[in-house]
């Protein structure tokens, strides 16, 4: 039991590395146009679209909040513990942190959803979006393993 934290830690990271580089979903136009993109390649599509504070929105929500929320996690679970009634920043930090564990999900999602209702496109999801959701559902299990309050 003891190596549930550390086992959680490492496969989600890996999960969320995949969930970067991997494609996300498959876009199918008129049967023979196929676009795979992954999280990183939609956020640099957007960057060089001219859409650079949406790029930026999706970049920090969904690439740079789950890395730090990952690395805050793994040094909660590394640090020593604080004196009793005393929280560190990163104690007070990591719940907050854990309310917005899913959003970047749901916005992958709400994209897919887009792009099948408009018609244009057909849309299936590819391996990426699940290692994604796994990272942001292991990051939260570990938030629970580490406060169970």
């Amino acid at each position: 039991m003891i190596l549930v934290v550390p086992a959680l830690l490492v496969l989600s990271a890996l999960c969320l590395a995949f969930g970067l580089v991997l494609p996300l979903v498959r876009f199918e136009k008129l049967y023979f146009f196929n676009e795979t993109p992954s999280l990183i390649d939609i956020v640099v599509s957007l960057w060089g679209q001219g859409s650079a504070g949406l790029a930026a929105l999706v970049g920090l929500f969904s690439i740079v909040f789950p890395v730090v929320k990952l690395f805050g996690i793994a040094l909660e679970a590394t640090a020593p513990a604080a004196p009793e009634g005393k929280a560190s920043v990163l104690a007070r930090l990591l719940p907050v942190l854990g309310k917005w564990s899913m959003m970047d999900v749901m916005l992958v999602a709400l994209v897919i959803v887009a792009a099948k209702t408009s018609g244009m496109a057909s849309a299936f999801t590819q391996p990426g979006l699940w290692f994604y959701a796994a990272s942001a559902i292991m990051t939260g299990l570990l938030q629970m393993k580490l406060r169970p309050h």
